[in-house]
């Protein structure tokens, strides 16, 4: 059972819980502090697979 079979029941559990512990007026800097750090997780995975793909490229030419 992973995150994915959460299911909408679940979900609106989760916001409630979240909107009782942090009040509604922290909900949305948490909101975006969580975009931003995903954003930044995801262009960071980006980055190191590019240079990974870039690396296994010159070793590649290098061998030729």
């Amino acid at each position: 059972m992973g995150i994915a079979n959460i299911g909408i029941p679940g979900l609106i559990l989760i916001v409630t819980l979240a909107l009782i512990i942090f009040g509604p007026k922290k909900l949305p800097e948490i909101g975006k502090a969580t975009g931003q750090t995903l954003r930044e997780f995801k262009s960071s995975a980006n980055d190191l697979m590019t240079d990974s793909d870039e690396s296994a490229r010159d070793s590649d030419e290098k061998e030729r």
